[in-house]
């Protein structure tokens, strides 16, 4: 992973960084090129057929503006989900454009059934939106000529962009949608994804038995629909699982409380040797305090073993793992949104804490993965 700083492209994760939205690194992963190429090859034919009498140079222009076209409505569309979910607050990792698309990766579960839903609508919308503005240019072009084939191989493939991804199954958009109807009706997100899984495997099955009735029917296109068909089914089967299984792991077990996880918490001078707070801490949390009462940090017991090797009488501070605010847990927090916040958080430990803000206990990431794991 390579950064040139201060230039217009720059490498990351595999992918060219476009440009940045509210911080948001917008990528372009290697393999659009390749679904762009075969984009062009597909279209060229096409654009022989709907303009009789265009050179070979000419089609390939023309398929090669449709490619480019095309990845930027994709971008678009997944530009709706990021900027609507910035706007509710849920953070966005990347945007992502890749072989089969486009991906918003959101970093943060909505919390309520109506940031679901108007997350995952807003890019349908905004390829809707684009399907209606290239459809009503149609109206003003001639229709004998080059931009004429272009607009409309755009309107198509903009609506085919927004009703394929309302077909309701995750990881789609209309599965999205789904889950959070089914989520608002029940109360229980664990329920719309059960529901938004089950409809993946039935938008997948549906794909394929379309590609195979291609083959039994001998149409022109048939190894064209099935190659397409089986990789987008591939797709549209492993979201649907790894949404299930996410799922699963974010639910919160019937009869686990918190408070059966977290140690005890012990206050002790962030002056302390580090061997005594490494003795003190066994089975405990360790908040290291500064004489102004202002607290240090948590006491991190790896770097502490580390310290205590070299320098037993080091002060504790030295060890602390600063307390920030996404490490700070409510002791009433729903199971589930202390899950999300401990996935989500780079940090081994977290502070728990009352209503008043008083420590109640220390929580370590192994602990709650392991009661998850043995639930």
């Amino acid at each position: 992973m390579t950064t040139i700083r201060g230039g217009r492209l720059a490498r990351r994760d595999g992918g060219v960084l476009l440009f940045r939205v509210g911080g948001v690194p917008v990528l372009l992963a290697p393999s659009w090129w390749l679904g762009s190429f075969a984009v062009v090859l597909l279209y060229a034919p096409l654009v022989n057929r709907l303009l009789p009498g265009v050179s070979d140079l000419g089609a390939f222009l023309l398929a090669t503006a449709f490619a480019l076209l095309l990845g930027a409505s994709v971008l678009a569309h997944e530009l709706g989900h990021c900027v609507v979910a910035l706007r509710y607050g849920l953070p966005v990792r990347r945007v992502r454009l890749f072989l089969l698309g486009g991906l918003s990766e959101i970093a943060r579960t909505p919390r309520k059934p109506a940031q679901e839903g108007m997350v995952a609508a807003a890019g349908p919308g905004v390829s809707v939106v684009l399907a209606a503005l290239f459809g009503a240019t149609l109206l003003v072009v001639p229709d004998d000529g080059a931009l004429w084939v272009l607009l409309i191989e755009c309107t198509a493939a903009n609506v085919a962009v927004a009703v394929f991804n309302l077909l309701p199954g995750l990881p789609l958009d209309g599965g999205r949608m789904l889950r959070a109807g089914v989520w608002a009706l029940t109360g229980r997100r664990a329920a719309g994804t059960t529901a938004a899984a089950v409809g993946g495997g039935l938008v997948a099955g549906a794909l394929l038995v379309w590609a195979l009735f291609g083959v039994v029917d001998d149409t022109t296109d048939k190894w064209l629909r099935l190659g397409v068909c089986v990789l987008t089914a591939w797709f549209v089967v492993a979201g649907a699982t790894g949404e299930f299984a996410a799922e699963q792991r974010r639910t919160w077990p019937p009869g686990l409380r918190l408070q059966d996880l977290v140690q005890p918490v012990l206050q002790l001078p962030a002056e302390s040797p580090v061997k005594d707070a490494l003795g003190a801490s066994a089975g405990r949390g360790v908040v290291l305090v500064r004489a102004d009462g202002v607290a240090a940090g948590l006491l991190d017991r790896d770097t502490a073993e580390r310290l205590a090797r070299s320098s037993p009488l080091s002060p504790a501070e030295l060890a602390a793992e600063p307390i920030r605010p996404e490490t700070v847990l409510l002791d009433s927090e729903p199971g589930e949104e202390i899950i999300d916040r401990v996935h989500e958080t780079a940090a081994w430990q977290f502070l728990v804490v009352d209503e008043e803000g008083r420590p109640s206990g220390v929580l370590r990431r192994e602990d709650l993965k392991a009661a998850l794991r043995n639930a």
